[in-house]
Parts: C-alpha cells; structure tokens; sequence
C-alpha cells in the first residue's frame, strides 16, 4: 500500500471557482489505470484543507517500487502545482484485511 497525500496550489486555483477537483482527477485517471501492477487508486479529497492524494493497492511491492522509479512517478512528485508532496509505503496485514474484504 502506498498513501500519498500533497496541497495543490494549481487546484486551489481553480477550486477558488469550482470548488470540485474530480475535473482534474477525471483527467488523469485513464493514465493511473494503465500503471503496470496497480490494483486499485482511491482517490481522497480534503478541500477545507486543500490536501489531495490516494490509496494505492499492489499486486506485490516489486510493482509499488517499479512505480517510484517511473518517469510518471517522478513527474507528479515533482509537479510544481503540488505543495508539500509525500508518499509513504505500508506493508498488509493480510489476515484482518481478508476479513474486510481485501
């Protein structure tokens, strides 16, 4: 599991008008779900904060890793509209989560 949360000084901007970021995550979706062993993206939103980010699930940390070496990895990390980017990996706890549906 990868979580990565980051401001947005382009999406405050333009939630300034809208106050709706799905316009931005709509339009770069297609490209998340072409990322080789990406299982799923949960796509979070804190717009009173101004903080966005995912939950990222793997078919196997080797794909997780691979991902951050990507040339799309770092362009989003390294995106001058997003402020204060991080992202910090977790390992699974497999039992409770089968239990829970994962």
């Amino acid at each position: 599991m990868r979580f990565t949360p980051f401001g947005s000084a382009e999406l405050k901007r333009q939630l300034v008008f809208s106050r709706d970021a799905s316009p931005v995550a709509d339009s770069v979706a297609s490209a998340f779900a072409e990322v080789p062993g990406l299982i799923s993206k949960t796509w979070l939103s804190d717009q009173d904060g101004n903080t966005y980010g995912g939950v990222y699930t793997w078919e196997n940390r080797q794909a997780m890793e691979a991902f951050g070496e990507t040339e799309f990895f770092q362009g989003v990390a390294g995106n001058p509209n997003f402020v204060n980017f991080s992202s910090k990996s977790f390992g699974v706890l497999e039992g409770p989560s089968k239990v829970t549906g994962i």
